[in-house]
């Protein structure tokens, strides 16, 4: 499937969900945990890129409200326009992160919660090369998914058909490492999201440095 099509379907599927997926999983505590470890190493005023933004809520929000400058990309026009109401305090941009220019070095952080899954492997291991680039040397990287070893599986995500691609933990953790990232913590926990089709998912956080050089690619 190519590129476009997998961005129109995530889009789509997150259109539809709304606030209903930020009421689903909206009181994960290892997230806002996350969060806080994040919060706990930024300088004032620091510069962060929160990738897969969704309603802005948590992870914007904490960020802006702290006083940093957010800037969060994501696919769904709705999503965008709910980040934009809810976290005025933040820049929402509608975007593929695969398509977005990043200059080397420009971001103190980078959230990615949750937005890989829906993009190819290669896909995934070449965007957070890109995301390790843009964050300058110190800079810090928090992540999560859901790791499976699935790749293009068809599923049902809150009542909405989705396609799947993951890795198994330990290569998560490796792709991360290849991409020139120091992996500081990692805490892998099992989640049911507050919907009635949800079901218990593991999941996965990373919390990560730039180290001064990372691949070139």
């Amino acid at each position: 499937m190519a590129d476009e099509d997998h961005g129109q379907r995530a889009a789509a599927v997150f259109d539809a969900l709304g606030l209903t997926y930020e009421k689903a999983f909206g009181d994960s505590a290892a997230h806002r945990e996350s969060l806080e470890w994040l919060l706990g190493r930024l300088a004032p005023g620091s510069r962060v890129l929160d990738v897969g933004s969704g309603t802005g809520r948590p992870t914007a929000a904490a960020l802006a409200a702290a006083g940093h400058e957010v800037l969060g990309v994501d696919v769904s026009p709705v999503m965008v326009d709910l980040a934009a109401r809810q976290v005025p305090g933040a820049r929402f941009r509608r975007a593929d992160i695969r398509d977005v220019p990043l200059e080397d070095g420009s971001f103190d952080a980078v959230c990615v919660y949750f937005s890989l899954l829906q993009m190819s492997r290669a896909q995934q291991a070449d965007v957070l090369r890109r995301l390790a680039r843009a964050l300058r040397p110190g800079g810090v990287l928090v992540l999560a998914t859901v790791p499976l070893d699935v790749e293009d599986v068809e599923a049902v995500f809150m009542g909405q058909p989705v396609r799947v691609t993951s890795f198994a933990a330990e290569d998560v953790v490796a792709l991360v490492r290849a991409a020139g990232l120091t992996v500081l913590s990692e805490r892998s926990v099992t989640f049911i999201p507050a919907h009635p089709e949800a079901v218990p998912e593991p999941q996965l956080f990373l919390c990560c440095r730039r180290e001064k050089a990372v691949p070139a690619g």
